[in-house]
């Protein structure tokens, strides 16, 4: 359970800086470099996620593995934006944790 979930962790680190990384310090960087790159940064992504997945379905049902990838999701996204692209923290980060932990909260509710 635990393997999946590192495993998903890496692979959305991997995807957040596919996605993302490329618009602080590539603005004059080609596009066709830019995405070539974003896609050999992906092929490290599916490599982990791929995985991950297969092993959290094991556990966890598909709208439950759907949701703790969401979570992970905005969790590694929300350090990138505040640490590297120096975004400022604002209650709407708090608010969209609610929303996450509400989402949590009832697609596991019925496992307890």
């Amino acid at each position: 359970m635990f393997g999946s979930i590192g495993m998903l962790v890496i692979s959305n680190v991997f995807m957040t800086i596919a996605w993302y990384g490329h618009l602080k310090n590539h603005q004059n960087t080609t596009l066709y470099k830019v995405i070539l790159i974003s896609w050999l940064i992906a092929f490290v992504e599916y490599c982990f996620q791929v995985p991950g997945n297969r092993l959290g379905a094991q556990y966890f049902t598909l709208p439950q593995l759907k949701v703790i990838q969401e979570v992970i999701t905005m969790t590694v996204f929300a350090i990138f934006a505040i640490f590297y692209m120096k975004v400022p923290l604002t209650k709407n980060f708090l608010f969209a944790t609610l929303c996450l932990v509400g989402a949590v909260f009832f697609m596991f509710r019925d496992r307890a």
